[in-house]
């Protein structure tokens, strides 16, 4: 049964194009830096976070131009509403916690999103329930799948929101270093708008999460370049890193 009828594509629907091609540039400057610094934890999972942003807003520009079907919106869900933000905040978790105690967060996490990802995966699909334009978890038949999202994306909250903000605070604080304090401020907003516009897609507005990842990336990558070419922060006990 094909996917039922909808409007035609508004401008908004072409959003995760630019998303995707901002991904993309994002991704290269990622591996650049990573490359450059012997591949540190946080950066590579940094970049593994911003390539499954790229494939989720892919998958939503793949659906604008060619439609929808089970196997786009089974993979939009899996890049987005489980991907999406994990792996940014996996990074941030090595990049502020001690290495054992992030290793061990990620083994225990990381189980989780394993077992969400092959429930999205092997879940069947409800071809009434697709929208011929517009991306959506309703469409998923084993339902009890969205109510473990919730979870990895709280958990992506709580570090790479939550540690951004911590962060922006003592910088702010110190007035050791404004433009850190602006940078992870920035990055805090960003990792906020996808939920925010994720939220206001369950309740079937899909549009307020195509401008939120657009704006959250953009505001992301802004700050990121904002910590690189701030001076490293400097500890009273410590060198700078």
């Amino acid at each position: 049964m094909p996917p039922r009828p909808s409007t035609a594509p508004e401008f908004v629907h072409y959003l995760p194009i630019a998303t995707t091609l901002v991904s993309l540039a994002f991704l290269a400057v990622l591996i650049a830096r990573a490359a450059r610094r012997g591949w540190p934890p946080h950066l590579v999972w940094w970049g593994v976070g911003v390539f499954f942003y790229g494939l989720g807003t892919a998958v939503e520009s793949a659906i604008t131009l060619a439609g929808n079907g089970p196997i786009l919106n089974r993979v939009w869900y899996w890049a987005g509403a489980i991907l999406g933000g994990y792996p940014l905040a996996t990074g941030s978790v090595y990049l502020l916690l001690p290495r054992r105690t992030a290793h061990a967060l990620t083994a225990v996490t990381l189980l989780l999103v394993i077992v969400a990802s092959a429930a999205v995966l092997l879940s069947p699909i409800d071809p009434t329930k697709l929208d011929a334009h517009r991306p959506g978890g309703a469409a998923l038949g084993w339902q009890w799948v969205r109510a473990l999202t919730p979870i990895i994306n709280l958990y992506a909250a709580a570090f790479l929101v939550g540690g951004a903000l911590h962060s922006s605070v003592n910088f702010f604080l110190s007035g050791t270093n404004r433009a850190r304090a602006i940078g992870t401020a920035l990055i805090a907003a960003g990792g906020i708008l996808p939920g925010v516009g994720g939220g206001m897609a369950k309740a079937g507005m899909v549009e307020a999460l195509y401008v939120g990842e657009f704006l959250g990336l953009l505001l992301i990558w802004a700050g990121y370049s904002a910590c690189v070419k701030a001076p490293a922060p400097v500890t009273l006990n410590s060198p700078a890193r």
